[in-house]
């Protein structure tokens, strides 16, 4: 047996380097524009986050911006609903997917159609029927066309106590239903089969080429992964993961790398990407959402960046330290400030809730101090006109 490789030593600006490079926020339109620019950047990324709160643009639409300045919400509609290039499922959370990656969520599908959901227990047989039978002899259709429900205690806070959603909820996990179109957070749903055109689901993927998919999308999208960043949210995983990557060391197609301040937590990353050259911008700006991939691991995002993000929604407001939906502003390589911000639509205006100065941007004085918050104002601008347009 090949020895184990001794962990090259990888300093935390490289480390920095490579993920900003990974997330494509190194380059002004790395996808391009259009439709055909979601399909591809979802592809890049893996998955795109899927939330509902909308205190700002709502956070799948505002990643895709992140990465494609000439984004239009009507793109991710096409991409969904007309190219069929994406779909949604649940990864960590629920996300926009590539359906190139359809096969990986198959077996999850299957095991909910044997043991259930545990979210949708209550989920009676004589409900699934029915939404079933509405949407193949009716077509798609969203929760608000089905008005004749009796509606049901809630058996957990998000919940819906319409019996029709429910039952809509667990097709979708099942994978016999699919999302073929949202407005705003409200579903169309339709046959997964009819949607796509298939006369049956794609054969789902083993649980190794599961573990080897895991592995290529956290290497694609992250530079320099470890256990906790491939499989996050998703122990489970980690064992099957691990093999994956041991053998891939063993071939020399991975190395082990030491990351400065993680101590004995373990990385790897593949040769070739260690020994690229990247140089970042130094005034390209990106206002991120807290749910961008470069913020969501917490704790990967702090070991790298030195930057503990606090998402504080649900924090007492007499508790907050960056406000409500506090969005990180990278600006170059480095997170310098939370700005708090709040869309009022009706008015057409970005308002300012509070500006909290971080990192290099808290330590930055006088004229510099100044440049940097200029800077960051002319991207607020292009910002405020993707938060009121189209």
């Amino acid at each position: 047996m090949a020895a184990v490789p001794a962990p090259i030593p990888l300093s935390k600006i490289t480390a920095r380097r490579l993920w900003l490079r990974a997330q494509r926020l190194d380059t002004e339109a790395p996808f391009g524009a259009g439709p055909q620019a979601v399909a591809a950047a979802i592809a890049h990324l893996g998955y795109v986050q899927i939330d509902t709160i909308n205190v700002i643009e709502r956070c799948h639409h505002h990643i895709l911006f992140s990465r494609i300045p000439a984004y239009r919400r009507a793109d991710l509609r096409q991409a969904q609903s007309s190219d069929k290039t994406v779909f949604e499922y649940w990864t960590h959370a629920l996300s926009y997917v590539p359906v190139q990656d359809f096969r990986f969520f198959v077996p999850a599908m299957r095991r909910y159609r044997r043991e259930g959901h545990r979210w949708l227990q209550t989920v009676k047989p004589e409900d699934s029927r029915k939404v079933m039978r509405l949407i193949r002899q009716g077509g798609a259709l969203t929760i608000r066309d089905i008005d004749d429900d009796e509606l049901r205690e809630k058996d957990h806070a998000w919940a819906s106590r319409k019996p029709s959603k429910r039952a809509l909820q667990l097709g979708f996990y099942e994978g016999t239903l699919t999302v073929a179109g949202r407005d705003g957070m409200l579903k169309t749903y339709d046959l997964t089969t009819r949607h796509f055109g298939w006369d049956r689901l794609p054969k789902g993927a083993t649980e190794r080429e599961i573990a080897a998919y895991l592995l290529d999308r956290g290497l694609r999208s992250q530079g320099v992964v470890s256990l906790d960043s491939l499989c996050h949210l998703n122990a489970p995983r980690k064992a099957d993961v691990r093999r994956v990557i041991d053998a891939r060391v063993r071939r020399g197609e991975l190395v082990p790398v030491a990351l400065e301040g993680a101590g004995r937590h373990e990385h790897w990353a593949m040769p070739a990407a260690l020994e690229e050259a990247i140089a970042i911008d130094p005034a390209r700006v990106h206002i991120l959402s807290p749910f961008d991939p470069l913020i969501i691991q917490r704790k990967r995002t702090q070991a790298i960046f030195d930057y503990d993000h606090r998402f504080e929604a649900y924090v007492p407001k007499d508790k907050r330290l960056f406000g409500y939906f506090a969005l990180p502003v990278l600006v170059g390589e480095e997170i310098v400030a939370a700005i708090d911000l709040k869309t009022d639509r009706q008015n057409g205006k970005l308002l300012m809730q509070k500006w909290s100065w971080v990192g290099q941007g808290k330590a930055a004085r006088g004229d510099h101090r100044k440049a940097l918050k200029r800077t960051i104002e002319d991207e607020l601008h292009r910002f405020q006109r993707f938060q009121l347009g189209d």
